[in-house]
C-alpha cells in the first residue's frame, strides 16, 4: 500500500505504541524508522500485565490510536485496552522461511504456537517428508512445560514467536524466530489504516455535530478503576468488551461502588466515545412531575411554566452518545411504559407534543437495588428490565476485594492531600501499611465513596498538622467509626478463604480478620486448609 511521502504536522499524525519484550522488539525498532513521517511511534517494552497498567494509565492522559502487538502478548492486550490492538502475523512464506532455516540446524523441528496449530502445516510436512511436531499454548508457564517437553523427546530446533524463541534459547536448543520484516510491514500499514479512519469518522461528527460542551463530556475512563485484585480485573475487561457495543448495560452495585464511574469508563472505551457526548440523571433525585419534562423534553405552553418555545430533552441532548440512568430502580411505572417505547422505535415525543424525533442513543444504566425482585414485585416491568440489561455488570463492594483498600486509601489520601496543597510525608506507604489492621477491620458499607471521604477528612487533619504521623491511633481519633465491631460478612467467612482472597499471604490474611499469625495458622489447621 502506498502512502504519501510528505510528512504530516505532528499534531495529524496517527499514534501508535508498540508493545513487545522479545526479540520482536527490534524488528518493531528498524520497521519504525521507515514510518517515521507517517506516524508518532513509541515503542513500550512491557508485557501482559505490566502493559495493560501502564497502558491503561496513560491513556487517561494521552492518545493513542493503535496498539501493534503480536502473539500470546497481542491476544492479552486486545481483550483488555480500550484502543485498537493490531496484532502482527506471520505469513504462510514465513513460516516456510522458518521452518527451512530450523532444518538447517536439526532434523527434529517444532512449531510452537498461541492457542492455535497451524492448520495447513501438517499436510505441508506430509508431502515434503517433513518431520515437525506442532503444539500450542496458552500461558507461559504452559509454553516453558512446552518447550522442556519437546526438549525431552529430542527436539532441537524450535518455530515460534518471540517468547517461545526466547524460552528455546534460554534452555539451550535453536530457537527459529518466525516473524519477518514484510510481516511487521504489513501491521504497520493495517494500524495506519485504522489510525486514519478514526481521525476521519471523528471529523465527520465534529462537522455534523460541533463540538461537544464540556458539561457533556465524560470526565472518567478506564484508568480511574482502580485495584488490582481480581474483580476489579474482571470488570475492567467487562468494559473494554461492552465498549465495542452499542447494547444497553446495566451496572449493579452497591452505593459507593463506583456506578456512574463505569458507565462513563465504558463511553470513553468506545469508538470515539470523547467526542460524544455523555449525559447523566438520577431518577430518584427528580420529582415525577419533572422527570418526564427532563427525559423527553417538552413544547411551548406543554404545562404550568413550561419554557417558551420549548426545550429538547436529555434523549436528544444525548444523541449520538450515551444516556446515564442512574437509580433506575426509582423510575415511576408510568414513565417506565414511555422510556420501553424511545428504545424500541428509537424516537421520542416531547411532552405536549405530537411529533417524532429521531435519537441515536445508547442507553446505560444503574441500580443498588434487586431490580428482579422489582420485577416479581410488579414494581419494575419485565419487559423493560430485560430491554436494559442486554449486558450486565456487577460491580463488587470494596469489603469483597480487601486487597485494593489500602492502595486505594493510600491513593485517595494522596489526591487529597495535594488538593490542599499539601505534600505527602515520605514515609505516608509505609504509615498505612501499619494502618492496615484498623482499615481492614471495617467493613465499608459505602464503599469506595466512604473511602475517598475518609481521606479527604484525615488529609484536612495531615495539612494543619504537618508533623502528625499517620498513625492507627490517629487514624481512629479522626474517624472513630473504624473502631466498630467487625461486619458480619467478615466474621462468617473462614480463615482458608480469607487466604485464598489475599493469594495466600498469611500477613495480610491475618491484618484483614484482626488476628495474629499464630492464631491464623490455627484456624487454618482446624479448617483442614494450608
Amino acid at each position: 500500500m502506498a502512502y504519501p511521502t510528505l510528512p504530516a504536522a505532528d499534531g495529524d499524525k496517527p499514534v501508535i505504541w508498540t508493545v513487545s519484550v522479545s526479540r520482536l522488539s527490534d524488528l518493531f525498532r528498524d520497521i519504525t524508522l521507515e514510518y517515521d513521517g507517517l506516524a508518532t511511534i513509541e515503542p513500550i517494552q512491557l508485557g501482559f500485565d505490566d502493559a495493560v497498567r501502564h497502558i491503561r494509565e496513560r491513556l487517561a492522559t494521552e492518545r493513542c490510536d493503535a496498539v501493534i502487538s503480536a502473539g500470546s502478548n497481542a491476544a492479552y492486550l486486545k481483550s483488555r485496552l480500550p484502543v485498537p490492538v493490531v496484532v502482527a502475523k506471520a505469513s504462510g512464506s514465513d513460516m516456510l522461511r522458518a521452518l527451512a532455516r530450523a532444518r538447517r540446524a536439526s532434523d527434529r523441528i517444532a512449531v510452537v504456537t498461541y492457542q492455535q496449530p497451524v492448520a495447513e502445516l501438517s499436510d505441508f510436512a506430509a508431502t515434503f517428508g517433513i518431520d515437525v511436531t506442532q503444539r500450542t499454548y496458552v500461558t507461559e508457564d504452559d509454553a516453558r512445560a512446552q518447550i522442556a517437553d519437546l526438549k525431552a523427546a529430542g527436539i532441537r530446533a524450535i518455530v515460534g514467536a518471540g517468547l517461545i524463541t526466547d524460552l528455546a534459547t534460554a534452555a539451550g536448543l535453536a530457537g527459529v524466530f518466525v516473524y519477518s520484516a514484510a510481516s511487521i510491514r504489513q501491521a504497520f500499514d493495517d494500524a495506519l489504516d485504522i489510525a486514519r479512519f478514526a481521525q476521519l469518522e471523528a471529523g465527520r461528527r465534529k462537522s455534523r455535530a460541533g463540538a461537544v460542551p464540556d458539561t457533556l463530556r465524560a470526565r472518567h475512563g478506564l484508568a480511574d478503576l482502580r485495584g488490582e485484585s481480581p474483580a476489579m480485573e474482571q470488570v475492567r475487561q467487562a468494559v473494554v468488551l461492552y465498549a465495542r457495543s452499542r447494547a444497553t448495560v446495566l451496572i449493579q452495585g452497591e452505593t459507593g461502588t463506583g456506578k456512574e464511574l463505569a458507565a462513563q469508563a465504558i463511553h470513553r472505551a468506545g469508538a470515539q466515545g470523547g467526542n460524544r457526548p455523555f449525559v447523566a440523571i438520577n431518577c430518584g433525585a427528580v420529582a415525577e412531575s419533572l422527570l418526564e419534562s427532563e427525559l423527553f423534553g417538552h413544547e411551548e405552553g406543554a404545562f404550568t411554566g413550561a419554557r417558551r418555545g420549548g426545550r429538547a430533552g436529555l434523549f436528544e441532548a444525548a444523541s449520538g452518545g450515551t444516556l446515564f440512568l442512574d437509580e433506575i430502580g426509582e423510575m415511576p411505572l408510568s414513565l417506565q411504559t414511555r422510556l420501553l417505547r424511545v428504545l424500541e422505535e428509537r424516537e421520542v415525543v416531547r411532552v405536549g407534543g405530537t411529533r417524532p424525533i429521531p435519537v441515536d442513543v445508547r442507553i446505560v444504566s444503574a441500580t443498588h437495588c434487586d431490580l428482579e425482585q422489582r420485577v416479581r414485585d410488579g414494581r419494575f416491568r419485565a419487559d423493560l428490565f430485560y430491554r436494559l440489561a442486554v449486558l450486565r455488570l456487577a460491580l463488587p463492594p470494596l469489603r469483597e476485594r480487601a486487597a485494593d483498600i489500602v492502595p486505594l486509601a493510600e491513593w485517595t489520601l494522596r489526591t487529597a492531600l495535594a488538593a490542599l496543597g499539601t505534600r505527602a510525608h515520605p514515609n505516608l506507604h509505609a504509615e498505612l501499611q501499619a494502618c492496615a489492621p484498623v482499615l481492614l477491620r471495617h467493613g465499608w458499607p459505602g464503599n469506595v465513596r466512604e473511602l475517598r471521604n475518609l481521606a479527604e477528612r484525615l488529609a484536612l487533619f495531615l495539612a494543619a498538622e504537618p508533623l502528625q504521623a499517620l498513625t492507627p491511633a490517629f487514624v481512629l481519633g479522626v474517624a472513630p467509626e473504624l473502631a466498630a465491631n467487625v461486619s458480619s460478612s467478615r466474621v462468617e467467612e473462614t480463615a482458608t478463604e480469607v487466604l485464598r482472597r489475599f493469594g495466600g499471604r498469611r500477613d495480610a490474611a491475618a491484618d484483614y480478620l484482626g488476628i495474629s499469625r499464630t492464631t491464623l495458622w490455627r484456624r487454618l489447621r482446624e479448617e483442614g486448609g494450608n
